[in-house]
């Protein structure tokens, strides 16, 4: 296998614990080690990350364009689902 044949990983960071990780782009590899040494490689040499996720790139899924219409359907009707009807602890929404 060449390295233009190695699967695609897609690397996500975090800048520090307890921060949501973001998506910081992709590395070629032939096996998770290698992926996750790859991304460090490229996406925390400057410590921009305290740690990393990688994601074989085939396994995200997403709903096609054509989908996202009702897959995205606005639930304004559901009134429910909002939380104006009761008192979220520690929440301070006035």
């Amino acid at each position: 296998m060449s390295a233009s044949e190695w699967p695609l990983w897609e690397v996500f960071t975090q800048r520090r614990a307890g921060l949501p990780f973001e998506h910081a782009g992709s590395v070629h590899a032939p096996d998770k080690e290698m992926a996750l040494q790859n991304a460090r490689d490229v996406y925390s040499r400057r410590g921009e990350a305290t740690c990393l996720w990688v994601v074989p790139a085939d396994c995200i899924v997403s709903p096609t364009p054509e989908e996202a219409g009702s897959f995205f359907d606005p639930s304004n009707d559901k009134i429910y689902r909002h939380p104006n009807f009761y008192k979220t602890p520690g929440a301070n929404f006035e």
